[in-house]
């Protein structure tokens, strides 16, 4: 009876420091007067905490249902309550933790500050909630801060009060199949299968600064086989307001065309500054290896990008990026250059729940495959954390192997340098899932054949 012992565990927390009257009558129609739990059960429901059932199945109205797996938004409901009833805080708005001083902030602004190592809390049944007590109410609090926070109640710094390295993780599988008609004749077809395992430590460093890492393995399930687990990125992360700092290997995203030239990693340092209208700077070093020009050095890298997103509507910047190499000289179409002048542009506009997205960039050193845009439409979208959640999506792109050197679309794994018309689907059929499936019908650049590629992917999130 899962749900009687989240029950007890909470009534445990209530009451365990003063004695409690079982007196009380008891509110559900499904809990025995005999039952172990039935005492916390009642005490908790003559708080307030818990309730019966009252919904559109009748057959559930007036009952505790013990048997029934309680739900996180239950028992954030239940803590929530419970904060509730702190005594003077009938309605707390936000709370403010610094070590056991607490601070409450009601809907007028109005303030009040206890320090759980010096007063005791009260409740407003007579409870006193002692320094053990508030431990547990606040590592309820580290729990259930998300659900907390969709249900309005607002508890900041909760951070310092976490484990210092909290693990999240993604297990995906993905699938290309490409195929390409060369002058006409029999289809070549090229497949690739793909699972993998990210993990993602984060380390809290101070309260300005976090470590951030990714670890990788990677495996082909159609060959029975299994990679080493690799350190993909490992970075510093300073954030002080509206400015924030990077230091290490980290994410490499060109935001202004949003991914059409960048979807990658980068070793130096990147600064950002602002809030709608933000200004990113980056400078280091980018492993030409990742890109789709087929080289292997690593380029010295500088850009700036300057945006503005309104949060609602609208969205536009500008940016450049300048890369040097000799490897460049390399590259099919590049001539015999060794820098890399790319200038990109970029606008969305939202609309209901569509959104209109454009973007444009050319590296102005190379001599062909120097161009790319990407004009798209986009619908809702599938949210992990939202079952039954979807979207969609048709674009039509054309990019440059010199100019996207490493682009975000996922129907550009097999096969890259070419344009045409993307179709894209996503959907949650469960939390913290997601699935997509893409289908890219164009032409090669330069060779002018005609191509598909077929995508799909599966993705776990915990």
């Amino acid at each position: 009876m899962k749900k009687i012992l989240v029950s007890a565990l909470a009534s445990a927390v209530m009451l365990s420091s003063t004695p409690t009257s079982f007196a009380a009558q008891n509110p559900f129609s499904d809990v025995n007067n005999h039952h172990w739990a039935y005492h916390s059960v009642t005490e908790l429901a003559e708080a307030g905490i818990i309730t019966g059932y009252d919904n559109s199945d009748a057959s559930l109205n007036g009952k505790f249902v013990g048997g029934r797996n309680i739900t996180r938004y239950e028992m954030a409901q239940m803590i929530a309550k419970t904060l509730a009833r702190i005594e003077g805080e009938s309605s707390p708005f936000a709370i403010q933790l610094r070590g056991h001083q607490w601070t409450f902030i009601d809907n007028s602004g109005v303030r009040r500050v206890v320090d759980g190592t010096v007063v005791p809390f009260k409740l407003s049944n007579g409870a006193t909630v002692d320094r053990k007590v508030l431990d547990d109410i606040l590592n309820l609090c580290i729990e259930f801060r998300a659900e907390l926070d969709s249900l309005g109640v607002r508890i900041e710094d909760l951070e310092a009060h976490s484990d210092k390295v909290v693990w999240t993780g993604e297990l995906r599988y993905r699938y290309w199949n490409n195929k390409t008609n060369v002058d006409g004749g029999d289809d070549e077809k090229t497949s690739k299968n793909q699972v993998q395992l990210r993990l993602f430590p984060t380390a809290t460093i101070s309260d300005h600064w976090k470590a951030k890492a990714r670890l990788t393995a990677s495996g082909d399930p159609s060959e029975d086989t299994t990679g080493d687990v690799a350190l993909t990125y490992i970075y510093a992360e300073g954030n002080y307001g509206k400015f924030g700092i990077n230091l290490g290997k980290m994410p490499f995203y060109s935001d202004v065309d949003e991914g059409l030239i960048m979807d990658d990693f980068f070793s130096g340092v990147q600064m950002t500054y602002g809030d709608k209208f933000k200004a990113k700077l980056n400078g280091g070093r980018w492993k030409l290896g990742s890109s789709r020009m087929g080289l292997s050095d690593s380029a010295s890298y500088g850009g700036l990008e300057l945006l503005y997103n309104d949060g609602k509507r609208f969205n536009f910047g500008a940016g450049y990026h300048y890369f040097k190499s000799d490897d460049f000289a390399n590259a099919a179409g590049y001539g015999d250059e060794n820098k890399a002048n790319i200038v990109t542009v970029g606008a969305g506009y939202k609309f209901g729940d569509f959104k209109l997205s454009a973007a444009y960039a050319k590296n102005t050193k190379a001599d062909d495959f120097n161009k790319a845009y990407n004009f798209a439409l986009a619908y809702a979208g599938a949210n992990r954390n939202k079952k039954g959640s979807w979207g969609a999506e048709v674009a039509y792109r054309y990019a440059g192997d010199n100019v996207s050197f490493a682009p975000t679309y996922d129907s550009y794994g097999m096969l890259s340098n070419k344009k045409g018309v993307d179709f894209a689907l996503s959907w949650t059929p469960i939390k913290n899932t997601l699935t997509k499936v893409s289908y890219f019908h164009g032409k090669t650049l330069g060779t002018n054949e005609t191509t598909r590629t077929l995508f799909g992917r599966v993705s776990f999130f915990f």
